[in-house]
């Protein structure tokens, strides 16, 4: 299998003289890392209990993401079935190394639907360039879809903010609270998951969301 991800130390020349990344195997792997990369390996080559798995895992999430994304439920539909086909075209990427699998899947939505609302954006100021205005009403106001884009603009520039938080968290606690708060899950499916005591789970997420909140406040007031 052939892989874009590239880790230090990994890399071995061949004989034509370029670098290339080993394949990664299951064996590289061990615990729920080994669990969900052979998940995506069976997405990767096609077949259809995988893939029916992947759905069963995060279909709700992804949808509850696209339904707080975009205006409409036939829009939510239709990035859910593209979203589910960037997974599928990449998941032969898939490194448990960089990230767990729920993270790996909200980042792809996230920026998924964070590129389908630039594409709106796009297309209605481009509209309202049309129709002799500057993106704004004839009255100078900004109509209510121009208010709604950039609404929704601002709350994944929040998003990205969270997450660049998120990630400097000890590994546990960055995973109990993608987990629980991102990806759906109670804590009893995490320790399950994870095969790690419930109280640890819960401790973790108390100290994450403690360093969290310290974190914001450090960040306002600077």
């Amino acid at each position: 299998m052939n892989t874009e991800s590239e880790q230090p130390g990994q890399n071995q020349p061949s004989n034509d003289g370029e670098t290339h990344t080993p394949a990664m195997k299951a064996s590289d792997f061990t615990g729920q890392g080994r669990i969900d990369f052979e998940l995506m390996q069976r997405v990767a080559a096609n077949q259809e209990a995988g893939i029916g798995e992947l759905y069963d895992r995060f279909g709700s999430l992804v949808f509850r993401m696209a339904i707080q994304s975009l205006p409409t439920r036939d829009e939510a539909d239709d990035a859910v079935q593209e979203i589910f086909v960037r997974l599928w075209k990449t998941a032969d990427r898939y490194d448990p190394r960089k990230a767990a699998l729920v993270t790996w899947v909200m980042l792809l939505t996230r920026r998924h639907l964070v590129d389908k609302l630039r594409r709106k954006r796009a297309r209605i100021k481009t509209s309202l360039f049309d129709d002799g205005s500057t993106g704004a009403n004839g009255n100078g106001r900004h109509t209510p879809a121009t208010k709604e884009i950039s609404a929704r603009m601002e709350r994944d520039e929040n998003f990205r903010a969270l997450m660049i938080r998120v990630d400097t968290l000890p590994d546990l606690q960055r995973t109990v609270v993608m987990r629980a708060y991102l990806g759906g899950q109670t804590l009893r499916q995490i320790s399950e998951e994870l095969d790690t005591p419930l109280g640890t789970i819960k401790s973790a997420l108390s100290r994450a969301l403690v360093r969290l909140r310290e974190r914001t406040e450090e960040e306002v007031s600077s």
